[in-house]
């Protein structure tokens, strides 16, 4: 049964930094690409970053120049860096991987990490 194990999150204070990692068990299959999600209270889940096993990344347009995502194939564990934090940076952040299996792609989600940023 494949786990998603998230940490890193917490309190941070406007413009500092934080590193979010998520690491993938329980399976010997491909990962296609592992991400993270946010969800705001009030608000509709949303992309931050993503990043695919040959290394191409997507970022949401809020984070967009002050986030970096990498991926560990080996170590099936995805990585987030956030930096110059701003309040509306507070939500809770999912990770979430996409593993291909005998033609089909799954997709499975971490129970959260709560990131509240505020002085």
């Amino acid at each position: 049964q494949v786990q998603l194990v998230e940490s890193g999150g917490g309190l941070v204070q406007p413009g500092g930094s934080l590193r979010l990692s998520c690491a993938a068990s329980g399976t010997s299959d491909s990962i296609n690409s592992m991400g993270w999600y946010r969800q705001a209270l009030g608000k509709a889940r949303e992309l931050v970053a993503s990043v695919t096993s040959g290394g191409d990344t997507n970022y949401g347009d809020s984070v967009k120049g002050r986030s970096t995502i990498s991926l560990d194939n080996a170590k099936n564990t995805v990585t987030l860096q956030m930096n110059r934090l701003k309040p509306e940076d507070t939500a809770v952040y999912f990770c979430k991987a996409i593993i291909g299996f005998r033609g089909y792609n799954y997709q499975y989600w971490g129970q959260g990490t709560q990131v509240t940023v505020s002085s």
